[in-house]
């Protein structure tokens, strides 16, 4: 198996798709996306 790469949770707009922060996203849930990026520098 391979070797797991650590995650970020990110939160982006569904308007512009720009990222946005956490505040703003959980202030505006209709308009922001909740995802998980793959962060393969993390694992140094």
């Amino acid at each position: 198996m391979g070797k797991k790469v650590p995650r970020q949770t990110a939160h982006r707009s569904s308007v512009h798709g720009r990222f946005v922060t956490e505040k703003f996203a959980d202030r505006n849930p209709r308009v922001t996306e909740k995802e998980r990026i793959k962060r393969p520098d993390w694992s140094r």
